[in-house]
This record gives structure tokens, sequence and C-alpha cells, in this order.
């Protein structure tokens, strides 16, 4: 970027850019290395930790919290240079920063809307980087992009709620760190207001009836990093009343309130992806030889390596201008700037991670390069929050609105 952003987010940004180059980079590989090594793949190894000290020690730690009390006090507009720059090493930047999904939107959620005993027991111990989180609303069931489907069940029993039902695709429940879940399920299944029948509560790991019952794949891969994702099954949970989040009803405004800079995060670190792809294009154009000649000679390589810098430019603007609407009008001003980069952004950065592979040939689908898995990380995102579709479906209602009531 050659534009500059406010003196408190360049510092943040040189920092973070030293931070990656001494301490990230380097551990990719030993993190693979000690993984290996350890009693069960969903634990973190050694080199995970050291990171988040180093993190903490320089400051770099819960840079996503906008609220000062708890995080750095970032507007979404400053943040989102750094959470580019987690992109670049999706696999251990936002871990050791303490920036990494599910917990970040967890965290905000306990920081908005739990009350000050889930915020002591629960909050206090995230932000530390202490125990790790998991949001639980995807089901095999239904077509959960439509929360309204929702079919877990969260019923009132006295000073307890019983909560039945199946999850699936539960990031981060793989890892033992993983100690709470915040669960959606329906309180009034019944109701008149589609989008009054969820609620939100807290579910402790070793709730009796909770049951982690496998690890899902992602295109082949278990996503190790992240602590998995797995199904989980509710079976007469029991959970004390006072563990609900905010208000019976208020589940589905608290998930578009949790998935409003979710989106900013992915979308940004998702540039940041984009970024080491097109660096790692140049090295090995200009490092191979086909044909006679270098691959950077060749006229098909120099369209994709121009194609995706301007396509990475147009998508940094997007991002940006959404992150500032969001700090400047809210995010319900914002709608139509976040489902636009929630479309245009994993879609374009998938097609630029599978010109990195293809220029890297089987170099491109193997453990050697980061491409293959960052390839599918970036194409499942065309479906977590929300698939393109949806998001599609929303913004043109919202588009032909305007002329629906001149017609």
């Amino acid at each position: 970027m050659d534009f500059a952003f406010d003196a408190r987010t360049e510092e943040l940004r040189a920092r973070l850019s030293a931070f990656l180059t001494e301490h990230v980079y380097p551990a990719e590989q030993v993190a693979e290395e000690q993984r290996a090594a350890l009693a069960s793949p969903w634990d973190t190894p050694p080199v995970v930790e050291e990171l988040k000290a180093e993190a903490r020690r320089q400051g770099l730690w819960n840079l996503f919290l906008p609220d000062a009390e708890y995080g750095a006090g970032l507007t979404n507009l400053q943040y989102a240079p750094l959470a580019e720059l987690t992109g670049r090493s999706p696999q251990l930047a936002p871990t050791a920063l303490n920036c990494a999904a599910p917990d970040t939107g967890n965290m905000e959620v306990l920081a908005q809307f739990g009350d000050a005993e889930q915020r002591k027991r629960w909050l206090e111990p995230l932000l530390a980087g202490e125990i790790r989180s998991a949001f639980a609303m995807t089901e095999p069931d239904v077509a959960s992009s439509d929360a309204t489907n929702i079919e877990t069940r969260i019923e009132r029993d006295g000073d307890e709620y019983v909560i039945n039902g199946r999850k699936w695709y539960i990031s981060g429940a793989m890892n033992p760190l993983c100690q709470i879940f915040i669960v959606m399920g329906k309180t009034d299944p019944d109701g008149p207001d589609l989008r009054r029948q969820q609620s939100m509560v807290l579910v402790p790991r070793d709730t009796p009836g909770l049951t982690v019952r496998r690890a899902m794949r992602v295109y082949g891969y278990e996503d190790h990093h992240h602590g998995g994702h797995a199904e989980v099954v509710f079976e007469d949970v029991r959970v004390p009343v006072g563990n609900l989040i905010g208000e019976e009803g208020g589940g589905f405004a608290i998930a578009q309130a949790r998935l409003g800079p979710g989106r900013i995060h992915h979308c940004m670190r998702l540039i940041g992806m984009a970024e080491r792809a097109i660096e790692l294009m140049c090295r090995r154009a200009v490092a191979r030889t086909a044909f006679g000649k270098p691959l950077a000679g060749q006229g098909v390589v120099q369209e994709w390596i121009a194609d995706a810098r301007v396509a990475v430019e147009q998508l940094r603007l997007l991002v940006l201008k959404t992150a500032w609407l969001m700090d400047t009008v809210g995010n319900k001003g914002a709608h139509t700037e976040i489902q636009a980069i929630k479309i245009a952004t994993p879609r374009t950065v998938v097609d630029i991670l599978d010109k990195a592979v293809q220029l890297h040939g089987a170099g491109g689908v193997s453990q050697d390069f980061p491409l293959a898995e960052l390839w599918a990380a970036a194409r499942t995102l065309r479906l977590a929050d929300g698939p393109d579709e949806v998001h599609q479906r929303s913004l043109a209602r919202r588009e032909l609105k305007r002329y629906r009531s001149e017609a």
C-alpha cells in the first residue's frame, strides 16, 4: 500500500511486520515438526506459546477489540491493515496475537452482551489467551445459511436450560484448550417472529451431555492450526439460566452483531493471503525456466501476476471503505458494502491462489508450499459466515427495492 494510515496504525503495522519476519515465518516449519511429535494432533505446539508470549511482550495482543477496556481500542479501519498482515501466515499469526477466529467473535459477544459474571469467568481468560472457545451454530440437518432453520432446542426447566441438538463444523472445538461453547438454539420455536425464536447460551466443555463426536475435514485438511472443526452433540445438556447471553430471543441479533467485524477480519486476512501468493508467484517465476526462458518471460504468467495485483488493490480499497463506513455510520449503514466484500474477496483470492498453484506445478499442491492449504481456507470462506448466494440475494434485494417502490 502506498497511502498512509494514522500514526498509531502505521507504527503498529511496522512492528507487526517485523514480528512476522523475525518470529512467525521462521516458526511455520518448526510448528509442523513439533506437531508431528505431539501426543495428540490437536495439542498446541510449544512454539505457538512462545510466539504468544513474545507478541504480548511487544504489545501486539488483542488488537482486534475496539473496546479499549479489553483490547487495543482500534477502529475497524485501523485494525484492517493489521489483519491483512496476519493473513500472510494464517496458520500462526492470528493465534500468536490472540486475534484468531472464532475467539475474536466470541470475545466481542461477551464484551458487548455478556454480564459481569460471564465476562469474569470466560472473557478474562480468553483475553489472556489461557483458554479457547467455539461458536456452535451450523447444523448438518438444515440449511444453516438461514439461521431461522436451526433445530437445536434450548428449553427452560426451572432454574436451568436444557439443550438438545447436533452441530457441525464447530471451529476450534477439537482443541483441548477450548473450554467454552456459545450455543445458538431456539427458546421459542413457535414464536410469530422468526428472528426472535433464537437465543445464545454458554456451555462449558465439561458439561454432561456435551459430546465432541468427531473432527470434520476441510478439503482433506484437519486444520490443526485453528483447533479443528468438530461435530458436537448436545443431549439433555443442562446449564444455569444465568448462562443465557443477553435476553431470550436475542440470539439472531447477537449473531448479526458478531458477524460484521468478523467479515472485515476475514476479508483483510484473505488479502494478506493473496499478497503472499503473489510474492510466491513472482519468486517462482524468476527462478524457474521452461521452454528456454524464465517463467517470468512467459506472457500468460505476466498476465496472471498483473491481474492479481490489480484485483488485490481493488479488493483492499473496497474492504477499507467498508471498515470506514462501519466506523462512521455503523454496521447497518455499511450493510451493502459488508455483503459486497464477502462476495468479492474470497472468490477473487481463490482465483489468485489457483494461479499461484498452477505456476508452482506439482509443488503447488504439495506440503512444501503453503498454497494448497491457503486455497482450501479461501475456498471455505465462500461458505463460512454465509455462502456467496445468500449475500448476493440480500444485496440484490436492497438494490432493487427503490426501483420497485418507483414502479
